[in-house]
């Protein structure tokens, strides 16, 4: 007994665009959230501080170096 099997026919899948209205408000969240992570690892220290003490330069040290800041 032999069974036949049909080829797979192939199918075509179209990519809809999103609109604009729909990634807008993600990428200006985005966009701050990372303004605001860029503050606190590039500038959060010294005469521009918005948190006092050195809690928020030790968390992020290691980033500092990472990304080029100086930090010593």
């Amino acid at each position: 007994m032999a069974q036949s099997t049909a080829a797979p026919t192939p199918t075509t899948q179209t990519l809809t665009p999103l609109p604009l209205r729909t990634i807008a408000p993600w990428a200006v969240f985005f966009g701050v959230l990372m303004l605001v992570l860029l503050y606190f690892v590039g500038a959060e220290q010294g005469a521009t501080a918005l948190v006092s003490g050195e809690g928020v330069h030790e968390w992020v040290h290691d980033a500092r170096h990472l990304l080029g800041f100086p930090c010593h």
